[in-house]
């Protein structure tokens, strides 16, 4: 006789497609983790293909709204819909995801007994720096939950911090992970130094700063060409500076692509370079560069740091110059590339979404377990 499964309710206040990193991770995540019944609560449009990663997916049907002038009523209103729908389910667990965005507010607010582990991914913690209304939020949703998972021990920290260090004790690390399986490395890298194709793939905004990585390729000894991949709100004035930088020739800016041909195009280039300058909460886009046999290029960020370490080459967050060191450093020899682009392999191969569904499986397990005692002990 099977054991009853797990069952998890969680969810993305956004349409149901592999549109970022978060719902990436996802994805993967409950597909991942064995033993679960898992119901994800999205927005339409749904992607059929990524809705086959859970067992039940609902669109909600609340109109959002930002942070401002009726948000608090748009909580209100969300937390009735879920609430119904909590009521009916009736699920072991509640994974709210983002510690403080809107729907993990609503379903704090309606949870009950039902344990919450919450799970960080960053913008939240970015909008808690910045806004007293979504720290507010946050410090909501963690003295909600019986758990509060990060990817990274620099994440965990400025949580710590921001929910003034009542929450400590809950606060627990499991890094993310990619489905390593699915990554292919080709055969040989190019042999000898010179110009490399690099690319950069990710959001087209401020904290991903993929200004420098177009800033650096005008500072570099040797021509190295760069191609962009993404979407986001600066991209019109990235390219207008590659022109004004003459390098119309050596930057290239392709849309957004789904993961999988991604995945595809990585090994043809020879090297990846992250940009960001801000809070990087896991990068995990790094991990698929690494997982691909790509050496890395990356901003010295506590989190990003914690996560490569010595296998990737560190550059000054923001700095155009000290990356084109590093670029002309990795163009101008082979042996260290070739040496990196090793590192990198064996680097990845520590971030399995297996891992990540397990352990992530084993924290639910004990949340409820805690719960099922605590609910004899009241009956007593």
């Amino acid at each position: 006789m099977s054991a009853k499964p797990l069952t998890i309710v969680t969810g993305i206040n956004r349409a149901s497609e592999p549109s970022s990193g978060s719902l990436i991770l996802v994805h993967d995540l409950y597909r991942a983790m064995p033993g679960t019944h898992t119901t994800f609560l999205g927005r339409a449009p749904v992607d059929q293909a990524w809705k086959a990663a859970f067992d039940h997916l609902i669109p909600l049907s609340t109109t959002k709204r930002a942070q401002g002038p009726g948000f608090n009523h748009y909580v209100d209103e969300l937390a009735q819909e879920v609430g119904a729908l909590i009521e009916q389910l009736r699920p072991d667990a509640i994974h709210a995801q983002y510690v403080g965005f809107a729907l993990s507010l609503a379903l704090s607010r309606i949870a009950g007994t039902i344990p919450i582990i919450a799970i960080a991914h960053g913008p939240e913690v970015m909008a808690a720096e910045h806004s007293p209304a979504e720290h507010d939020a946050m410090n909501e949703v963690a003295a909600a939950s019986t758990t509060i998972v990060t990817p990274t021990s620099d994440l965990a920290s400025r949580i710590d911090r921001l929910t003034g260090r009542r929450f400590t004790d809950r606060i627990t690390v499991i890094p993310w992970g990619i489905r390593l399986t699915d990554a292919q490395v080709r055969d040989q890298p190019p042999a000898g130094a010179g110009p490399l194709s690099l690319v950069h793939a990710g959001r087209l905004d401020d904290n991903k700063s993929t200004i420098t990585a177009v800033e650096a390729l005008a500072l570099t000894d040797q021509p190295h060409c760069l191609t962009v991949i993404g979407k986001g709100p600066l991209r019109e004035h990235l390219q207008q500076r590659a022109v004004q930088l003459g390098l119309q020739d050596r930057v290239k800016f392709d849309p957004f692509l789904p993961r999988t041909e991604l995945w595809r195009r990585l090994p043809d280039f020879d090297a990846f370079v992250s940009t960001t300058r801000g809070l990087e909460a896991f990068g995990l886009v790094l991990i698929e560069a690494q997982a691909h046999g790509l050496p890395v290029a990356y901003s010295d960020l506590p989190g990003a740091r914690e996560i490569l370490g010595n296998t990737g080459l560190p550059f000054t967050p923001g700095d155009p110059r000290s990356l084109a060191i590093a670029l002309d450093e990795m163009g101008g020899d082979f042996h260290r590339r070739k040496a990196l682009a090793k590192a990198a392999l064996h680097n990845a191969h520590r971030y399995d979404i297996t891992t990540t569904g397990h352990q992530l499986r084993e924290l639910t397990l004990q949340a409820t377990s805690r719960r099922q005692t605590c609910n004899r002990s009241g009956h007593r």
